[in-house]
């Protein structure tokens, strides 16, 4: 976060104290370089607008393995263990470690979230959007029918049993921890899935409340969120088994964060 500081002046009784107010503003995305940019990214690389866009679209659509739903379960297994404890996952929305075991349908087991809700483009689980494991993560059984098929906005009340998340009748919004990793995924999503293959051509707009159309919202919190939560480690790590041991391609926004505004500007 950059730091911006404006000054006050309040008057108190017989005279008039100046003091320094602290205001927050979000950093921007810095460029950044890879050891993928002279191999993977070597056709984006140097483009801006809706030309990255496209180039990222090839890049990523090219000789991608495809998951059915069921092999989705051990998939999630490895790329969301817990770093400290090898027989567990960590929960997307809570960030809790449970066992790897715990999957299925009861109500503090978990199970297989998809970030870009399936129903907005209706592409359910079939084998694509519906099983690309860079948008499904492990949560809570619970927390993930309260955040059901909402867009992502700010506001709302309290998660109770995920402390930090809020939501309301449209939209969800995720602990800070993750609120970048939500918005890669979502923008992953719309550059991956472009109408071929028979699926919908996914886009983010500035709107809650999308239904059923393939869009999701709101791209201007997205953007904010991306800007604010940077890729950690646990993000990056996770990039690099989907890439190495499952569907062979990245999530580039993880990689290039500053591509988001150059994309969406």
């Amino acid at each position: 976060m950059t730091r911006v500081t404006r000054w006050k002046s309040l008057a108190l009784l017989a005279g008039v104290v100046t003091v320094a107010v602290t205001a927050q503003t979000p950093a921007t995305a810095v460029p950044t370089s890879t050891a993928y940019d002279d191999t993977y990214y070597q056709d984006a690389v140097g483009k801006t607008g809706e030309p990255l866009k496209d180039a990222l679209h090839q890049i990523i659509s090219k000789d991608v393995s495809k998951l059915s739903y069921d092999e989705v379960w051990d998939a999630l297994k490895k790329t969301d263990e817990d770093p400290d404890n090898s027989a567990n996952v960590i929960l997307l929305y809570t960030g809790r470690s449970q066992s790897k075991d715990s999957n299925g349908g009861n109500p503090d087991d978990w199970n297989r979230e998809h970030v870009w809700a399936k129903s907005h483009g209706d592409f359910g689980t079939a084998t694509g959007p519906g099983t690309d494991i860079h948008h499904l993560r492990p949560t809570d059984v619970s927390v993930n029918s309260t955040r059901g098929n909402k867009d992502f906005d700010e506001g709302g009340s309290e998660v109770e049993e995920a402390p930090g998340n809020r939501t309301d009748d449209d939209s969800f919004e995720p602990r800070d921890q993750v609120k970048g990793d939500v918005a890669r995924m979502i923008l992953y999503m719309s550059v991956r899935y472009e109408g071929g293959e028979g699926f919908p051509d996914l886009e983010p707009n500035d709107k809650v409340d999308n239904g059923s159309q393939p869009y999701m919202g709101r791209l201007s919190v997205l953007k904010k969120w991306s800007d604010e939560d940077p890729p950690d480690a646990f993000e990056k790590k996770r990039n690099q088994v989907i890439y190495d041991d499952f569907q062979h391609n990245r999530n580039p926004f993880i990689d290039h964060p500053e591509w988001v505004g150059e994309i969406w500007k």
